[in-house]
């Protein structure tokens, strides 16, 4: 018989939280009890699974007692307070946030690339943000073949990015600009619907936003290459779910695309999109919802003999956010680490 485990969802109540509920009943995750935490504010709501209405409670100290797993996605500075905690209590910890995720004490991981590292972790493994994982699970099977030595990436993200309420603020603003009024933001400093601004997040000296750094960084940690140049521009797009990202690798040597196309279309976690005569390619629209990333218009690099180019669309709640962590859940489970 199936051992089942006591898993606990933090930050429930969210975009990533439902669609990890989601996710847990889809995929039948072995779970004998499962406590939904939030914030204050949310306690005594109530959320569907599996045929029940579900209470919300507020996370505390006793909430987390006697759980096996948590899969926590409530900000950095909820899980920097509540995931040492858990450990202390004896539960894993899958931190969806940026908190713990270049210690290098926690495990970064992402399944299709380096799941070995899962097993080394001491109570917290982090999951990487949503454009980290969708480029690392298109790239790597080429990584594996021939070491890339240089990434240049521009990415296209989505309201989605920032939560359920980013999300309804595009809606409202695209209504509101349809009908002649003016787009309020709120949640995004500028209006997001029919424009485009750079990420965001805060800028470092050298003029690169914190998300740009993210992808730098957690990239390197985890192909376990401090060698990789790596460059990012990340953009905020008008789209309401599933980021995309155009993706340019140097390799050491020239890299056929033929056999590029191959490996990729037998790589775990990706599907291969490409109607040449139609133009057509991944899209956002079309990623939504799925678990894969869609990876397509691989073609030479005119500028340089040892470049590929890749355009990539993934869903960024799912693949990139609840899926990943459900999957490293699972990775535990078979091998009997919760």
């Amino acid at each position: 018989m199936t051992q089942a485990y006591r898993v606990a969802v933090l930050g429930a109540t969210g975009a990533v939280g439902t669609e990890l509920l989601e996710l847990l009943k889809e995929r039948d995750f072995p779970a004998s009890e499962l406590k939904l935490l939030a914030s204050e504010r949310s306690a005594g709501k109530k959320l569907p699974f599996k045929g029940e209405d579900l209470p919300v409670e507020a996370v505390s100290e006793a909430a987390l007692e006697n759980v096996d797993l948590v899969l926590a996605s409530a900000g950095g500075s909820i899980s920097k307070v509540w995931a040492p905690k858990a450990a202390e209590k004896g539960a894993v910890v899958i931190d969806n946030s940026s908190a713990f995720r270049m210690n290098p004490e926690v495990p970064l991981i992402v399944p299709e690339v380096n799941a070995e590292a899962a097993t080394k972790h001491k109570g917290i493994i982090a999951n990487p943000n949503c454009t980290t994982i969708l480029m690392s699970v298109a790239i790597f099977p080429l990584h594996k073949l021939k070491s890339i030595k240089r990434i240049v990436v521009a990415t296209y993200q989505s309201a989605s990015g920032a939560g359920a309420r980013a999300m309804e603020e595009v809606k409202n603003q695209s209504l509101d600009i349809l009908q002649g009024k003016e787009a309020v933001a709120t949640i995004f400093p500028y209006p997001l619907a029919f424009n485009l601004f750079p990420h965001n997040s805060p800028l470092n000296s050298l003029g690169y936003c914190e998300e740009e750094m993210k992808m730098v960084n957690e990239t390197r940690k985890i192909f376990n290459n401090q060698d990789i140049k790596i460059t990012a521009t990340c953009v905020r797009v008008p789209v309401l779910r599933a980021h995309s990202e155009a993706i340019n690798l140097e390799f050491e040597t020239p890299f056929n695309i033929e056999e590029a196309r191959k490996i990729l279309s037998n790589s775990p976690g990706v599907k291969l999109i490409e109607d040449w005569e139609a133009n057509y390619f991944p899209m956002p629209i079309e990623a939504t919802g799925k678990d894969e990333v869609l990876v397509g218009r691989i073609r030479q690099d005119i500028s340089h003999e040892c470049g590929l180019e890749l355009w990539i669309s993934g869903d960024q709640i799912r693949k990139g956010a609840a899926l990943n962590a459900v999957q490293i859940a699972e990775l535990l489970v078979e091998k009997n680490m919760l």
